[in-house]
């Protein structure tokens, strides 16, 4: 596969079985408690460029990994990065009213149902990856089940999460900003790309080395892109309010580094992620045009 026309049309039908199975893993609407359910699929449904689950299915690619395998682990991926969204965005962390170009699951319904939200897809995630039981060997659903808790948990993503908020208004150096945004953005982008690989086989350790070097790679270019979306982009472009880290006065590789470098080392991370891929040919095709995406995305 090369990247334009045909990755598209790849991209668009793994966004579209995605959204399927998170419709078909989410309570029904009209399931009691009905405000609930109806505000978990308000949440996760119709919405965001699903980058975690095209992950998953790209590196899932490399080892003809089952097409059903992939559809669960990218819809818990998926589950999780909604829940961590809506958490984010509550009075108490982030404060913010805008996402995926709509209000806030607290604006829409109030806080303490977004709080519910979030801790329903988040267990849901692991009901979804744990079906998955009929297309992968017991020892290793449970190894995955594992690199997915850890991935979301103190020593990731919520651990990234508190780093991030003890951060505010403090001055961090490069290595401290990167510690902390591989735990908080990383954390998940490397779930993804192992949790993809591992619906195939047990990975070798040449095989897992050079999967991790890729999704260290593009877990920071998401977090620099990110930054610098966030100082130079408009609220309507982004689906997010514009400026907010600014705002907020936290550091970021802008802040840090300046606008051009930062634009810079994203370029660099995208060479990296693909030097890292090499090994595997034109079955990661796919990964190296995520890598493309994620560094030259608009929003």
């Amino acid at each position: 596969m090369t990247p334009g026309a045909s990755f598209a049309l790849w991209m668009q039908t793994v966004q579209a079985n995605v959204e399927a199975t998170l419709e078909s893993a989410l309570p029904a609407p009209g399931t009691q408690p009905a405000r609930l359910h109806e505000a978990m699929r308000y949440a996760v449904l119709g919405g965001g460029k699903r980058v975690r689950p095209l992950l998953v299915y790209a590196a899932g690619a490399l080892f003809d990994a089952p097409l059903p395998a992939l559809a669960h682990a990218a819809a818990a991926v998926e589950l999780i990065h909604a829940y961590s969204l809506v958490h984010d965005d509550l009075p108490c962390m982030d404060d913010d009213a805008l996402r995926r170009g709509k209000a806030t699951v607290h604006v829409q319904y109030d806080e303490a149902t977004a709080l519910l939200v979030g801790d329903a897809l988040q267990t849901q995630a692991f009901e979804v990856l744990a079906a998955v039981a009929a297309d992968i060997a017991p020892a290793r659903q449970i190894a995955m089940l594992r690199l997915l808790a850890k991935a979301a948990g103190s020593r990731g993503m919520c651990g990234g999460q508190a780093i991030d908020l003890d951060s505010v208004g403090l001055a961090l150096n490069r290595e401290q900003l990167e510690q902390m945004h591989r735990l908080k953005t990383g954390a998940l982008l490397r779930a993804s790309v192992l949790l993809g690989a591992q619906c195939g086989k047990v990975l070798e350790a040449d095989e897992r080395t050079a999967l991790e070097a890729y999704a260290q790679a593009i877990g920071l270019a998401f977090q620099v892109v990110d930054d610098v979306l966030d100082a130079t982009a408009d609220s309507a472009t982004l689906g997010k309010t514009a400026g907010k880290d600014a705002a907020d006065n936290k550091p970021t590789y802008v802040t840090i580094l300046g606008l051009q470098p930062s634009r810079a080392l994203a370029d660099t991370l995208r060479d990296d992620a693909h030097r890292a891929v090499a090994r595997f040919g034109a079955a990661a095709d796919p990964l190296r045009a995520l890598a493309d995406l994620i560094v030259q995305r608009k929003a």
